[in-house]
């Protein structure tokens, strides 16, 4: 029985940025847009380039089709943006359109890992070497948006992840813009920055969104700009930006300038899971903390987030000790 049917995405590989794109021939999508193709190095698996932008499997910004085709929506400098990216026969294929179109096209590389030096890690635990093994088209992307990534890991601040997608689906299609273009169905652009500063309390409350994340955003969205410059920074100094926000800490920080920069050695401390897990896996230790996860990843400097990417996407987790963690709901208080 356990070979008839194909195993069910855990929590882990979800959190390792694994996302099911079906394999096939992509198609012509309807409508002009802007076209640009583009040849990788090396092997590429775009479920698991894309799969860290997706927050949750009803995310409104992000789909993947039956036709193996990845699609994103996204604010950008320019504007908002819907881009199509799908590979074929080594090729890859981006198609965009809206204001941001050009802008999207002009960063399809980076975004696919271009910038990311795969070649540069080397495995020191036969879990890793086997993770890297099985997935030889993992690389780093590298979106050069910060707030798009910065508000949804706001969200995710000492809640559970169901609790942290469903607010983000209902705010950005609440108060975010259609994708352009021919996107699939209810596909929508994140808020522009005013937005966020004048969604009514009661709404955030609505979402599940307690008041410390909420006034979080604000704050962030204030500075908005000079968060947006932190692109051009390299990823500590981009990090200290950041964290000059109150209510932005280094795990905040840290998985926002792992998807806008593409940092692969910015590692998440302060979360809940994730130390147990490496220690786990590592050495066996279940109970390892903050400091014993990054002397278990020292070996890995400079590239520990893909380390600890590698080693989530293995599957290997400590038995569950306790019930999941139950899902709360602000919004019917």
């Amino acid at each position: 029985m356990a070979g008839r049917f194909a195993p069910r995405p855990t929590r882990t590989t979800v959190r390792g940025g694994d996302v099911a794109v079906p394999a096939g021939v992509p198609r012509q999508s309807a409508g002009p847009g802007r076209v640009r193709t583009w040849v990788p190095d090396g092997p590429l698996d775009l479920g698991l380039v894309l799969g860290p932008l997706r927050r949750g499997p009803g995310d409104p910004t992000f789909r993947a089709t039956p036709d193996g085709s990845v699609w994103r929506a996204s604010r950008t400098p320019a504007g908002p943006g819907t881009l199509r990216v799908s590979v074929y026969g080594g090729e890859v294929r981006g198609q965009a359109w809206g204001p941001g179109a050009e802008w999207l096209l002009e960063r399809l590389p980076e975004l696919l890992g271009a910038a990311d030096d795969p070649a540069a890690f080397a495995p020191r635990h036969r879990v890793v070497a086997a993770a890297r093994h099985r997935r030889p088209g993992l690389r780093l992307t590298r979106t050069g948006l910060v707030l798009e990534s910065l508000i949804p890991s706001v969200l995710e601040q000492k809640v559970t992840t169901v609790e942290a997608y469903r607010a983000w689906r209902l705010l950005v299609r609440k108060f975010g813009e259609p994708a352009p273009g021919p996107a699939p169905g209810r596909m929508y652009v994140m808020p522009e920055p005013r937005t966020w500063a004048l969604i009514p309390s009661w709404e955030w409350h609505r979402a599940g969104v307690d008041n410390k994340r909420a006034s979080t955003i604000l704050r962030a969205v204030r500075v908005a700009a000079r968060l947006e410059e932190a692109t051009g920074m390299p990823p500590e100094a981009a990090q200290a930006r950041l964290e000059v926000v109150p209510g932005i800490g280094p795990w905040t920080s840290a998985e926002t300038v792992q998807r806008s920069h593409g940092a692969a050695d910015a590692v998440t401390v302060g979360d809940l899971h994730l130390p147990g897990i490496i220690g786990w896996a590592l050495a066996g230790d279940r109970d390892a903390d903050d400091t014993a996860m990054l002397e278990l990843l020292e070996p890995y400097a400079g590239q520990r987030h893909r380390a600890a990417r590698l080693i989530l996407l293995s599957g290997r987790v400590p038995p569950r000790r306790a019930p999941r963690m139950p899902v709360g709901d602000i919004g019917r208080l």
